[in-house]
């Protein structure tokens, strides 16, 4: 008997952690399948009235990491070729000492990128948060999204899903440390599958405001 119980808890939970992966792999293989054929490297883009940089994070002292900076370089690289006019970053700024859409201006000034082709979205706080705020605040309707190859899925298909009109570019400039790819990817599982739950069931607001449409 105890060995029947136990077989039967085994199967049980062999079958609820199956069903726990496919829930995670499914809805990246959807949005992978989805991406597929609409990221571009830099050079090929097609042309878009505007570039959305998505913020990745900054130091202790507030410059930004070297994803966040290729992520900028890219999106620079997409303006000087008249790919994109305007470069809208967007980014974490919940407290003083941290603003990711400021250090992201900084570091495209530096590049040479004029200070009138920045627009600042200082309430990125998550992917769904930029796409969403890129509509409803900034009015883009079409757009580049400028983040890395693992990232764009999961930004592409937000933006389907409200509707905003968008290709992606790929920012990866580097060769990034496997361990630190092998921790984005198994993050993607799981933000891949709230940003589905997001667009299709919950529809949640971000922080909204004023209406300021980059274009008159």
């Amino acid at each position: 008997m105890l060995k029947k119980t136990i077989r039967f808890f085994i199967r049980v939970v062999v079958t609820f952690s199956a069903l726990g992966l496919a829930a995670l792999l499914l809805p990246r293989l959807i949005t992978a399948l989805n991406a597929i054929q609409r990221i571009y490297p830099a050079g090929e883009a097609p042309a878009r009235p505007v570039a959305i940089v998505f913020g990745a994070g900054l130091w202790r002292d507030g410059s930004p990491t070297p994803v966040l900076r290729d992520r900028v370089a890219t999106a620079a690289e997409l303006y000087f070729s008249g790919r994109v006019e305007k470069l809208l970053m967007s980014g974490d700024n919940t407290t003083l000492d941290y603003n990711e859409p400021g250090a992201m201006r900084d570091y495209a000034l530096q590049l040479g990128v004029p200070d009138e082709a920045i627009v600042l979205d200082y309430a990125g706080r998550r992917t769904y948060d930029t796409c969403y705020r890129a509509k409803a605040i900034f009015g883009v309707k079409r757009a580049i999204l400028v983040t890395q190859n693992f990232h764009l899925p999961r930004a592409l298909y937000i933006c389907d899903a409200l509707y905003l009109d968008a290709v992606g570019v790929s920012a990866d400039r580097q060769a990034y440390r496997r361990s630190a790819l092998f921790v984005w990817h198994i993050r993607e599982l799981f933000a891949t599958f709230t940003a589905l739950v997001d667009v299709h069931i919950l529809r949640p607001l971000p922080v909204l405001g004023k209406y300021e449409p980059i274009f008159e």
